[in-house]
């Protein structure tokens, strides 16, 4: 009785099965910048990306407290504070390089850049060729699995070997 259960649960599996779509890939990647506080630095003091990056500022239990400004306003971490946990992504066309502060501690060198690179251009993915006689529709060959999985199990109980 029970491989006539596996049997079933298998056939039902087989019936609910979807289309398995890919996932679009991740893109870009992360880079943080911290503080050193010991000499007032941000940590790295610069930095090189790509367009699709994300720069994020992240730092906690600071005695002092710290931002990072953008010269031109591009980012701003808000306010002065003791912890920052603050990201910016440079989109595509953002290339180029940015020059960023801790407004109270510019006068003492705490300066940073961030060096922005072109994206590599991305090939379209070229679409996949379908067969002129094949059908979009992979719900029915499985139902017929599962069809043919069935009768085989009634044929084998009505033979007495289940």
């Amino acid at each position: 009785m029970n491989s006539a259960k596996a049997l079933l649960v298998t056939a039902l599996l087989l019936l609910l099965q979807g289309d398995i779509a890919a996932q679009p890939a991740q893109s870009g990647d992360t880079t943080v910048i911290s503080v050193d506080s010991t000499n007032l630095r941000f940590s790295p003091s610069s930095v090189t990306v790509t367009e699709g990056d994300t720069v994020r500022f992240f730092w906690s239990g600071q005695a002092l407290p710290h931002n990072a400004v953008e010269e031109n306003g591009v980012f701003d971490t808000g306010e002065p504070a003791r912890a920052v946990d603050f990201s910016f992504t440079f989109e595509r066309g953002m290339n180029g390089t940015y020059a960023f502060v801790c407004e109270p501690h510019e006068s003492v060198g705490m300066v940073g850049q961030i060096v922005v690179e072109p994206a590599a251009e991305q090939e379209p993915e070229p679409e996949p060729e379908v067969p002129a006689d094949s059908e979009d529709t992979p719900f029915l060959p499985m139902s017929w699995t599962a069809v043919t999985l069935a009768l085989a199990f009634a044929l084998r109980r009505l033979q007495g070997n289940g």
